[in-house]
């Protein structure tokens, strides 16, 4: 009915057997589209868990590179990434983790030529970024194409 492999039962059990989730609502997540905007410490954890919830579809937006100064807290990089980009350090180990997530990288800064183009193919945004200007960008984009937004603490 719900088209899991036998490899995604076994993965998703306690999601199936959960009253609140079921088999339609891991249906739903592994159909879902959601962008991440910033992989750093607060899109780090966050990319993390919907990797291992099996998000279907998974939008991360970074335009850094891995820093050792960043491995202490984010968690999706290591050392023997240090010098490339976060977005395909943070594909690396999404997909080391759940090889049923589609990913999208963007290895760009959010700006305003680019937010609508990337924001508008997505059903939830993620905004993990750690300035204002950006953020207000982000919600003022998610306003108008009518999209869920969910902020991490700074």
């Amino acid at each position: 009915m719900f088209d899991f492999s036998e490899e995604q039962i076994k993965r998703y059990a306690r999601h199936i057997i959960l009253p609140e989730v079921g088999g339609i609502g891991q249906k739903k997540i592994s159909q879902a589209k959601v962008l991440v905007i910033g992989a750093g410490g607060l899109g780090s954890p966050a990319i993390y868990y919907l990797a291992a919830a099996g998000v279907g579809n998974l939008g991360i937006v970074d335009f850094d590179n891995v820093d050792y100064s960043n491995l202490q807290r984010q968690i999706l990089h290591t050392e023997d990434r240090v010098g490339i980009p976060k977005v395909e350090s943070a594909a690396m180990t999404v997909k080391a983790l759940n090889k049923d997530v589609n990913v999208t990288i963007y290895n760009t800064m959010i700006n305003k030529d680019n937010v609508m183009d990337i924001v508008k193919d997505y059903d939830i945004i993620l905004d993990g970024t750690d300035n204002f200007p950006t953020r207000f960008l982000i919600n003022d984009a998610c306003y108008f194409l009518v999209k869920n937004l969910y902020l991490q603490r700074c």
